[in-house]
């Protein structure tokens, strides 16, 4: 275990312990001879960037994930203060990324202009097998390295100068990630260029994480391992989930975005090492495994679920997802939350109104001073406020920020609001249950040309291919905290159909989708497997919502919205199907702050 030998320089303001600074397993011989200085919590400026040292290193994994005999070595390029090679050693900010030798373009996605997949099963579970920020130092190395840490870079298996193949968040990127941290904390081998074995004998073994988007989800994934000397992890527009990515309630769904993309697609765009052709096997892996033709969850999935292991985190994570963020969507940050609440992991959060953007773009100075705070506290132990302070900081629609104590609001009541159609005008929401005594259906008709925005742009014009239901004009502004859920009855005219809903703050101005989400029909029992429906007979149905955190402002409308296709995310099929809903048998449950 390492002895800490810490050499600190005190500035005035200073807010730490006499001691600063964790023993590791790093190395059983070694200490630490860190110098920093801190003021007000926080490391200060006193390396010189002109006197860095920078250096590239090929680590090798525990995985051999193109076949070829040999453990995939990834390549990492680390930046770090000139002091350490004077015997300093400093903590680690590490980033994985597949970006970072850039994509192969042309692009090749899906065709999404094909009908649906009609199952014949009756749908028992069976197990079954197998665009975003490059991640680059904008600001870390700027920023970081000045204030007494390394940076290092690193190149996910099967791009750029790494070996082996991309795959896609499973078990090969992971440990592809992992062996970079135990590289740095002595438990993994690294060689030059030349070949010769090198150590990273400058580090205290002490490790923190970040990235936007996949640089984002790499942390997740191998924070879940517990691999020793990661202490931290802020993963930004992250995915828990690939499932919920590429897939919704057993539909095939697009990132925002990207049509047609999926996670074969995604690993050939990232495909940038030498001899792409040696990968040709993963990528019939990933074809097969994805399941693109039912979208059903599967073994294949199961293996890139993260939020199922978060019980395995030793680190603690400081989370930032945008509301608005239509490619990582908001179900990603929501089910990682909850998970992380539930095995008390140390958590803090920022929810920005943005959509897949890093909050160094939208609030810098205080960002930099809570990324600042929290590596000093989690890498430095500096004993700080950062755990003191509020756990969630959100932005609310006016661009201001507040802070909350956790997420979704504690006082949010999940509340039921009923549909009622009207003949020959919108359906109404309200509190109670609609009488049954006089049925009135509501006939949709899908129109995959037309996306959502041009269908509620409308909603008496285009009553023949949406199913509208407002509240009345709001009396007092109204929030949405947390995870709408739909339950519809209905029937087609067809074996199956595209399930979405909308929902919608309509005012004078216009109508606004606020949140959506989509389901297959057939998935009506399970996401394991589809089972086969009978045209016009009517079912039950029932999904989640993308989560929000939304404010309907007096005056304004609440709204639902039913529709089939939805042309930016769906498959779209040929027109025509017919949905008939049962409104007086529909409600949308919506947690709500009153």
């Amino acid at each position: 275990m390492k002895k800490s030998g810490l050499i600190l320089t005190l500035c005035a303001g200073l807010m730490m312990p006499a001691t600063v600074g964790a023993a590791t397993d790093h190395d059983n011989t070694d200490t630490y001879n860190t110098k920093i200085e801190v003021e007000n919590g926080m490391t200060q400026p006193i390396y010189a960037m002109e006197n860095s040292v920078q250096e590239e290193v090929y680590i090798e994994t525990s995985v051999d994930s193109d076949s070829d005999g040999e453990k995939d070595r990834v390549h990492a390029t680390i930046i770090r203060p000139g002091a350490t090679e004077t015997g300093a050693d400093v903590p680690v900010i590490y980033s994985m990324s597949p970006y970072r030798a850039g994509l192969n373009f042309p692009l090749e996605f899906y065709d999404v202009d094909r009908e649906l997949n009609v199952v014949d099963h009756p749908g028992k579970p069976m197990l079954t097998g197998n665009g975003a920020d490059a991640g680059l130092p904008g600001y870390l190395d700027d920023y970081f390295l000045p204030r007494g840490y390394a940076i290092v870079l690193a190149e996910s298996i099967g791009t750029g100068e790494s070996e082996g193949c991309a795959t896609t968040g499973d078990f090969r990127e992971i440990e592809g990630t992992k062996a970079v941290i135990e590289w740095i904390n002595g438990n993994a081998k690294g060689y030059n260029a030349q070949g010769e074995e090198v150590a990273a004998d400058w580090s205290t073994g002490n490790v923190g994480m970040t990235g936007v988007s996949y640089n984002g989800t790499l942390p997740n994934a191998v924070a879940t391992t517990g691999v020793e000397g990661l202490k931290t992890i802020v993963p930004i527009a992250a995915i828990s989930d690939w499932y919920d990515y590429y897939r919704s309630n057993g539909a095939v769904i697009a990132p925002g975005g990207y049509q047609g993309e999926d996670t074969d697609v995604l690993a050939k765009a990232v495909l940038t090492r030498d001899n792409p052709e040696e990968c040709a096997p993963v990528i019939e892996e990933l074809t097969e495994g994805q399941d693109r033709e039912t979208g059903d969850y599967n073994t294949f999935w199961d293996a890139r679920n993260y939020v199922d292991d978060v019980k395995n985190i030793e680190a603690s994570v400081l989370l930032v997802h945008g509301l608005n963020d239509w490619n990582v969507k908001t179900e990603q940050f929501s089910q990682w939350w909850d998970a992380l609440k539930k095995h008390d992991v140390p958590r803090k959060m920022w929810l920005h109104q943005y959509g897949h953007r890093s909050p160094y773009s939208i609030r810098q100075e205080e960002w930099l001073e809570t990324l600042n705070k929290w590596f000093g506290h989690w890498l430095y132990n500096i004993d700080n406020d950062i755990m003191e302070e509020p756990t969630v900081d959100i932005q609310r629609e006016d661009l201001s920020w507040e802070t909350m104590e956790t997420w979704p609001a504690q006082n949010a009541v999940n509340t039921r609001l009923y549909f009622e159609k009207a003949e020959d005008s919108i359906g109404t929401l309200s509190y109670s249950p609609v009488p049954n005594n006089k049925k009135i259906e509501d006939l949709i008709v899908d129109a995959p040309e037309r996306t959502a925005t041009e269908l509620v742009s409308d909603l008496a014009g285009n009553a023949e291919n949406i199913g509208a239901y407002l509240t009345e004009p709001l009396a007092e502004d109204l929030r949405l905290s947390g995870v709408p859920e739909v339950s519809i009855r209905a029937e087609f005219n067809r074996q199956t159909a595209n399930l979405t809903a909308l929902l919608v703050d309509h005012s004078a101005e216009g109508t606004e989708i606020v949140t959506r989400g989509w389901m297959d029909p057939q998935n009506i029992n399970s996401d394991w497997k589809s089972k086969a429906l009978r045209a016009f007979k009517e079912y039950n149905f029932q999904w989640n919502m993308q989560p929000d955190d939304y404010v309907f402002e007096a005056g304004h409308q609440l709204g639902v919205v039913i529709i089939s296709t939805d042309y930016n995310y769906t498959l779209r099929p040929d027109k025509g199907t017919e949905i008939t809903l049962d409104p007086a048998s529909s409600y949308i449950k919506l947690p709500l702050v009153r």
